[in-house]
């Protein structure tokens, strides 16, 4: 957990005091604590070195992920940590290192965070950087909240161009690269590929909307809600199933001639989706797991030993944004079409319980605007 800090005097890249360029010492934000969250009062934070930017939140989301926070799946999360790690929003002040922003600058947070010299930065991994990876909301204070402090200004946000549309570039500080990097990308979809999709939450659909730019044949999105499954159909699913009325091992080798699928994708976290990807993949077959998982799941290997599977896990390392940025500006991926909900930032408890219960609100993503 973040220590607070007598602000240390520094200059910003204008030669201006950087703390306290904002008249309020203090600010709104989504605090967890073990078993419960709560919309506190938290200090502003502050520049803490010299490429640092701090960022007035302007739009933000809730991920996946920290639904396994607030369930205590995520340990290295610890009591007051604002959570948060998406959204997009306007340079509050800069570390006089950081050289690419300046004050005013619209920009899109990375849930990422890359020094950019490490040795696994310059392996493009910067999902384990050894200053950064994925501290947002995790090892430090997030970005459900009015302000937050980025790291590596330079290396961790994106600028925003005059007229985007910042709701759907929400979406590319985790979900769309997540989905791509660890879904299709470690998948290794192809063109003419069987592939299947185990949740269609978010994430899931960020794959299948992203796994369209390789051209499988037959696209097969597995859930337990049925107004997910109806979203996916028209994102491009090609065939459907209902896990809780169905037989999805079953119903798959059926599907494909007892073949199983090329590609399975593991879009959820729990034990029970990871073993159905291992029952429905084909010989020579990829499983990709993206979902946090909390529990320890089984290998069956007496089944898998031969079969020539691969196995992937990943943390997303987010090398795709800038491709992935300019396909949505393109209009080719259109991702705002996975937010259903909108509320202000002030309003994230409700937003939060709306998300937790997604089949009865229907829910995919949410917005939260400060304004």
């Amino acid at each position: 957990m973040e220590t607070l800090e007598t602000p240390i005097k520094k200059e910003n890249k204008n030669g201006n005091p950087a703390e306290n360029n904002n008249s309020s010492t203090t600010m709104k934000a989504l605090v967890y604590h073990p078993g419960k969250k709560a919309w506190e009062d938290k200090p502003k934070p502050i520049i803490k070195e010299p490429t640092d930017a701090v960022v007035k939140i302007l739009k933000t989301t809730i991920c996946g992920t920290d639904l396994h926070i607030m369930k205590g799946d995520v340990p290295t999360v610890t009591d007051g940590r604002i959570i948060g790690h998406e959204g997009v929003g306007i340079i509050d002040e800069v570390g006089n290192a950081v050289t690419n922003f300046k004050k005013g600058d619209h920009v899109l947070i990375s849930c990422i965070t890359s020094c950019g010299k490490c040795e696994y930065c310059k392996k493009a991994m910067y999902s384990h950087c050894v200053k950064g990876g994925w501290i947002l909301g995790n090892l430090i204070d997030g970005c459900q909240a009015e302000f937050v402090r980025i790291p590596f200004a330079d290396n961790s946000l994106y600028p925003i161009p005059e007229g985007a549309d910042e709701e759907a570039l929400v979406m590319l500080s985790d979900i769309l690269p997540t989905g791509f990097e660890c879904g299709v990308l470690n998948g290794q979809v192809k063109p003419g590929d069987t592939i299947a999709i185990v949740g269609a939450g978010p994430i899931g659909l960020a794959v299948l909307l992203t796994s369209q730019f390789y051209s499988p044949a037959v696209i097969i999105m597995i859930d337990q809600d049925d107004n997910r499954l109806n979203v996916a159909k028209t994102f491009g699913a090609t065939h459907t199933l209902n896990s809780t009325n169905e037989n999805a091992t079953e119903k798959i080798m059926k599907l494909t001639n007892d073949k199983g699928v090329d590609t399975a994708i593991e879009a959820v976290g729990v034990p029970a989706t990871f073993e159905l990807c291992e029952a429905i993949i084909g010989a020579g077959g990829h499983i990709a797991n993206i979902g946090v998982h909390g529990k320890s799941v089984n290998l069956h290997m007496e089944t898998l030993w031969s079969r020539n599977i691969s196995i992937t896990t990943r943390l997303v390392d987010t090398v795709s944004t800038p491709m992935l940025f300019k396909t949505v500006q393109s209009g080719k991926l259109e991702p705002k079409k996975l937010i259903t909900h909108r509320f202000k930032l002030e309003q994230v408890v409700e937003a939060y319980e709306t998300f937790g219960n997604a089949a009865k609100e229907k829910a995919l993503k949410v917005i939260l605007t400060n304004e």
